[in-house]
C-alpha cells in the first residue's frame, strides 16, 4: 500500500506528547492523568478554539481553492442551513469510483473540515503520479461543513425550533418532536437536532405525524435542510454514476480512551473506525428490505483506512494508535447517514477522533487533522488501485477496540 502521508510522521510523533484537553465542571482545577504508558490526558475548562477555519473563512478559502486548481476543483453551493448559511461541495477528480465524504454534521467536531480542505487543494494543483492516478480514478466529492450552524455556536446540534419544523412540514402540526430534537439546555439554549440522527435509508422519505416521535433504533424522518441537502447530493451523485462506492462521515469521540489490546496496549487511541452499527446478526434484520445492504464491504473499507495510517506512521507511532470503534452486536442507529446510506448499497465508514473541539481546542489540531488525512487519502489511493477490493473485512476485527482511562476521571 502506497503511504500518503509520511511527511508528518516523526514530527507528528515528537509533537504529540499526549496532551489533551477535556472538560471538567466550571471552576475545577485541570486535571492531569500520568498512568503508566497513557501519557498526560489533562483537562481544562475554557480551552480556544478560534484557529479553525470557520463559516465566514470556508467560503473564501473553497474559491481560492477552485480558482488554483485551474478548472479541476469545481465548487457548489448545495443547499442553505436553517439559518441560511451556505452548504458547499467541493468535487474533484473524474473517475468511476465515487466517494462522498461529510464533516462536521456535529458543529463541534472540526478535524475533518481541515482535513478535507487540505485533500481537495492538493488534488487540485498537484501533478505527481499518484495523484493523475487518482484524479482518473476516483470522483471525491466533499462537503466540509455540513452543520455550519451548529459550528458558529461550537455545538453538536443545528439551529432549529420545532415551530420551524412545523411550517417546512406543515403536515406535522401538533406532532410529538423527533426523539432527536433538542430544546435546549435548561432554556438557556436555542433548540436543535442531532443531525447524525436525521436520515432514512427510503431517500424518498416525507415526515408523517403517524411515524413520530420514533426511537433510537428506528430511521430519522429528515427534518432539517441540513440532512436533506446531504441527501439530495447523494441521490444526485447515484443517479449519475449508478451507484457510490462509498461515503465517509467524519466525527470526533471522547479525549481520554485507550486502547484495550494489540500492540499499542494502553495507549490513548487517535481515530476509531466503525461501520453501520444496525443490530443483531449483522443488521440481518434489514436484509430483505435493503438487500444491497453489504456490513463486509464498509468493513473493507474500514480496513483500508487503518492500515494505511499504521502504514505510513509505523506500528509504535501515537498517531497510529488506530482501532474499532465500540459496536456491541445490539448496538443499532437505523437513522445515521452512515446506516441509510449502507442500505442503498454503499460501503460507509465512520472516523472517531479523539477529542471534542470544545475540548481540547487548538491544541494537537495538526497532529489530529494530519491522523484524518492520512486515512482519508489512504481509502482514495487504496479505491484508485483496486486494493480496497482484495482486502478481507475480517480483518478490520484484528484491530482492538479501547476503554476509558480512568485515571483521568
Amino acid at each position: 500500500m502506497n503511504n500518503p502521508s509520511r511527511l508528518f510522521g516523526a514530527i507528528g510523533a515528537a509533537a504529540l506528547v499526549c496532551t489533551m484537553v477535556t472538560a471538567v465542571p466550571a471552576g475545577a482545577a485541570p486535571v492531569k492523568s500520568n498512568a503508566p504508558g497513557h501519557g498526560i490526558c489533562k483537562t481544562s475548562d475554557s480551552p480556544q478554539f478560534s484557529g479553525w477555519t470557520s463559516y465566514e473563512e470556508l467560503g473564501s478559502r473553497l474559491d481560492r481553492i477552485e480558482q488554483k486548481s485551474e478548472g479541476r476543483v469545481e465548487v457548489d453551493v448545495v443547499g442553505q442551513s436553517s439559518l441560511g448559511r451556505d452548504l458547499y461541495t467541493a468535487r474533484v477528480g473524474s473517475g468511476d469510483r465515487v466517494l462522498l465524504i461529510q464533516s462536521a454534521v456535529h458543529g463541534n467536531e472540526r478535524t475533518g473540515t481541515e482535513a478535507l480542505l487540505a485533500i481537495v487543494e492538493k488534488l487540485g494543483s498537484s501533478n505527481d503520479a499518484e495523484t493523475q492516478r487518482t484524479l482518473e480514478e476516483v470522483t471525491l466529492i466533499a462537503m466540509p461543513m455540513v452543520n455550519p450552524d451548529g459550528g458558529e455556536l461550537n455545538r453538536r446540534t443545528n439551529v432549529l425550533s420545532w415551530d420551524e419544523v412545523e411550517r417546512l412540514h406543515p403536515q406535522l402540526e401538533g406532532s410529538i418532536p423527533a426523539w432527536y430534537y433538542r430544546t435546549g439546555n435548561g432554556g438557556t439554549d436555542v433548540p436543535g437536532f442531532d443531525l447524525n440522527r436525521d436520515f432514512n435509508p427510503d431517500l424518498e422519505y416525507v415526515p408523517q405525524p403517524e411515524d413520530m416521535p420514533g426511537r433510537q433504533v428506528d430511521a430519522g424522518f429528515f427534518l432539517a435542510p441540513e440532512s436533506q441537502a446531504i441527501r439530495d447530493v447523494y441521490v444526485d451523485l447515484r443517479a449519475e454514476f449508478g451507484e457510490v462506492d462509498a461515503v465517509v462521515d467524519l466525527h470526533h469521540m471522547g479525549p481520554c480512551n485507550v486502547q484495550t489490546g494489540g500492540e499499542q496496549d494502553g495507549k490513548h487511541i487517535s481515530v476509531a473506525l466503525d461501520y453501520p452499527p444496525l443490530g443483531v446478526n449483522d443488521g440481518a434484520a434489514y436484509k430483505e428490505d435493503w438487500p444491497l445492504l453489504d456490513q463486509d464491504k464498509s468493513r473493507r473499507y474500514a480496513l483500508a483506512v487503518a492500515d494505511g495510517i499504521k502504514d505510513s506512521y509505523g506500528s509504535q507511532s501515537p498517531l497510529a494508535a488506530v482501532g474499532r470503534y465500540l459496536h456491541p452486536e445490539e448496538r443499532e442507529y437505523a437513522g445515521q447517514g452512515r446506516s441509510a446510506f449502507a442500505m442503498n448499497g454503499s460501503a460507509t465508514v465512520l472516523f472517531e477522533v479523539r477529542g471534542q473541539s470544545n475540548t481540547f481546542g487548538q491544541k494537537m489540531k495538526g497532529m489530529l487533522v494530519k491522523t484524518v488525512q492520512t486515512g482519508l487519502e489512504s481509502l482514495i489511493d487504496s479505491m484508485a488501485t483496486g486494493e480496497v477490493d482484495t482486502l478481507d473485512g475480517d480483518d478490520f476485527f484484528e484491530y482492538p477496540d479501547y476503554g476509558w482511562d480512568d485515571s483521568a476521571d
